[in-house]
């Protein structure tokens, strides 16, 4: 029994490795493919191409790094930007520091109308307190 396990173990094994062969080669393939036909080698592109799995291709060490390497040259370098102009420069420049002031300006403002109507309760309260002790109107009035 032993040895009718052990060779179908082997068998098994033999089979997965022929199996694992084929997708290699496949994606080999499809790889060559994509670059004859001018194509984006992505690891998608591949998947596709050679019908294998995105898992098959990222576990196979030497399929990713190649994928990898030609995705990266294919990729364009980004231009340089244009420079842009003195005036525009100076521009925007400005634009943003009015930005700031106005959100400065906004923020005082507030904290000025905080302040205001802080004030105007304690004087309401200070006011109520000396009409509780009894002084006359015409002390309260000219506390206004």
């Amino acid at each position: 029994m032993t040895d009718a396990r052990t060779k179908r173990t082997q068998t098994l094994t033999a089979a997965a490795k022929a199996k694992s062969q084929a997708k290699t080669k496949a994606a080999e393939q499809a790889i060559r493919a994509l670059i004859k036909r001018g194509e984006p080698i992505t690891f998608q592109g591949v998947q596709r191409e050679a019908g294998v799995s995105h898992a098959f291709l990222y576990n196979h060490p030497d399929l990713r790094g190649r994928i990898e390497r030609l995705r990266s040259q294919a990729r364009p370098v980004p231009a340089p930007a244009a420079p842009a102009d003195a005036e525009s420069t100076l521009v925007l420049a400005l634009t943003s520091q009015i930005t700031r002031l106005k959100k400065q300006h906004r923020e005082e403002v507030q904290a000025l109308r905080d302040a205001l109507e802080q004030a105007h309760g304690e004087n309401l309260d200070l006011r109520r307190e000396l009409a509780r002790r009894g002084l006359p109107q015409a002390a309260i009035a000219e506390t206004k």
